[in-house]
């Protein structure tokens, strides 16, 4: 029987020192805007070195966006470990409702994530560094995808289904998002939400297997 070994605390320490200055940016942020806070601030404040702080979050951005390493993740757990018979995209569908439906981060829906919401709306910078991370996303479910069905990489299908199934969840999540911006508590729009993606997901499905299908001769 294997057993996952333990971190070793260098690897613990480097997580907590990690943590600690995504907390206290965070905090900073919030309390004075994200392009008013430097790097430096930041260091002082968690007690490090810029250095460190650097070493850690090449980009100020990601002090913020810290979260890209788990949404990789659960990409690739929702589509390597899907239930037998399940698509990839419906497995995917079920991992991202899930997480709407408890209101954990990347996914959920809580009234405390509003202000984290309105940092990134009002900064350039910060929406910026989301589309990047989404277009690394968007290469990460391509290579899941791709893997799951046997298909080369880089193939055209996987691209275009990775492509059509984030825009679809995109355009869900960012009209829930306006949702609340605009005055509505978390517990009205959730089921809204899960609608919108199991609408938008069975919708992809559809598309991509006409895509697939051979034309009439």
């Amino acid at each position: 029987m294997s057993h996952t070994p333990a971190p070793n605390r260098r690897d613990v320490r480097k997580a907590q020192t990690r943590q600690r200055i995504s907390d206290v940016a965070t905090q900073l942020f919030a309390r004075h805007g994200f392009d008013q806070v430097t790097v430096g601030q930041i260091a002082e404040a968690a007690d490090v070195s810029k250095v460190t702080v650097f070493n850690h979050f090449p980009r100020k951005e990601d002090m913020l966006l810290d979260r890209a390493p788990e949404a990789e993740q659960l990409i690739t757990d929702a589509i390597a470990h899907r239930a037998e018979n399940q698509t990839p995209l419906a497995s995917l569908r079920d991992a991202l409702v899930a997480r709407a439906r408890t209101g954990q981060p990347l996914g959920g829906f809580a009234d405390r994530f509003i202000p984290f919401w309105r940092l990134i709306v009002g900064s350039p910078a910060l929406r910026d560094r989301g589309r990047e991370l989404y277009q690394d996303l968007e290469g990460v479910l391509a290579s899941s995808l791709a893997e799951a069905t046997g298909e080369p990489e880089p193939h055209s299908g996987a691209r275009l289904t990775a492509a059509l199934a984030l825009a679809a969840y995109r355009t869900a999540f960012l009209a829930t998002v306006s949702r609340m911006l605009a005055g509505a508590p978390a517990d009205s729009v959730i089921d809204d939400h899960i609608a919108m993606v199991e609408r938008y997901f069975d919708a992809v499905e559809r598309a991509v297997e006409g895509a697939a299908a051979p034309a009439d001769k």
